[in-house]
């Protein structure tokens, strides 16, 4: 079984001030990939950033907020994150697991820490992935464009020694359920 996860995809990271690459073609195709999955009978996952400890993305805030450009259905799971990684001390692998789910796919913000870190952690748990290339934004970084980070990023993951499962990366337009 596959589960489509969309990492923090929040009003906090997507301002004037906060802009990222891509960001609404990478909203269409999260889109597209949910609405797929869902008439599949797939679970779609939003992993919300609660950032309480840092006193900013707080559960409440407008920041804090899914996009309102995505569309979320009353059958998506939620699950909230303190850390980088989405299964530091959640509930993310206690659901996979009750739901027998072994093969993630995997899409949101921001590249180089959320996604990045869910990636890694993932692998580490033995989960099959697909990480959808274009799909997943971040901002520039004072060294270098958040293009260039993507693309290091799709590199790094194809790259990667899988553990028990297998690492893929690849395009929406090439993503089949």
């Amino acid at each position: 079984m596959k589960a489509l996860l969309i990492i923090d995809m929040q009003k906090v990271s997507f301002t004037p001030k906060t802009p990222r690459f891509d960001a609404v073609n990478v909203i269409a195709r999260i889109n597209a990939l949910s609405e797929l999955f869902r008439s599949n009978g797939y679970p779609v996952i939003f992993i919300q950033h609660n950032g309480r400890k840092q006193n900013f993305c707080t559960p409440g805030s407008k920041e804090w907020e899914i996009l309102d450009e995505l569309i979320r259905m009353p059958g998506d799971q939620v699950i909230s994150k303190e850390a980088n990684d989405a299964f530091y001390q959640t509930q993310l692998h206690s659901f996979l697991q009750m739901n027998r789910i072994n093969e993630l796919i995997i899409t949101g913000c921001a590249t180089d820490f959320c996604v990045d870190a869910t990636v890694k952690s993932a692998l580490t748990n033995d989960y099959n992935l697909t990480i959808i290339a274009d799909a997943h934004t971040t901002a520039d970084r004072p060294h270098v464009s958040a293009e260039k980070l993507i693309a290091h990023h799709n590199w790094l993951w194809s790259e990667l020694t899988p553990t028990e499962g297998r690492i893929v990366v690849s395009k929406s337009l090439d993503y089949e359920v």
